[in-house]
C-alpha cells in the first residue's frame, strides 16, 4: 500500500486462473466504466489491469492478472473485498 499527500492509497493484488477482460467486468459490475482496455474508472478510484503467464508446474501456466487501484481508503477496502471475492469464485 502506498500513500500520498492528498490522501489517495495504491494497492496491488494478483488473481490467478481469470482474464483481464473477466476481471474489467468485475470492476465494471461494481460501478467502474472502463476508460481503456486495461483502466476502469469509478466514484473515487481506478483500477489499471495487467497480465502475465505464471508457472504453477513444469507443463502448466496461469493467467495472473494484477489489479493496481488507486483512490480514497474508506472506498477501495470494500470494493476490493467485493472484486476479491468475485475473482476468487472464478479463479484460483
Amino acid at each position: 500500500m502506498i500513500d500520498d499527500d492528498e490522501g489517495t492509497v495504491t494497492r496491488e493484488k494478483s488473481f490467478r486462473g481469470i482474464s483481464m477482460r473477466l476481471a474489467g467486468q468485475y470492476l465494471e459490475n461494481l460501478g467502474g466504466e472502463r476508460v481503456a482496455e486495461d483502466r476502469v474508472e469509478g466514484d473515487g478510484w481506478t483500477a489499471s489491469l495487467s497480465a502475465q503467464k505464471v508457472p504453477i508446474g513444469p507443463t502448466i501456466e496461469l493467467t495472473e492478472v494484477t489489479v493496481t487501484f488507486e483512490g480514497d481508503p474508506s472506498i477501495l477496502d470494500d470494493l476490493i473485498d467485493r472484486f476479491s471475492q468475485k475473482a476468487m469464485r472464478a479463479g484460483g
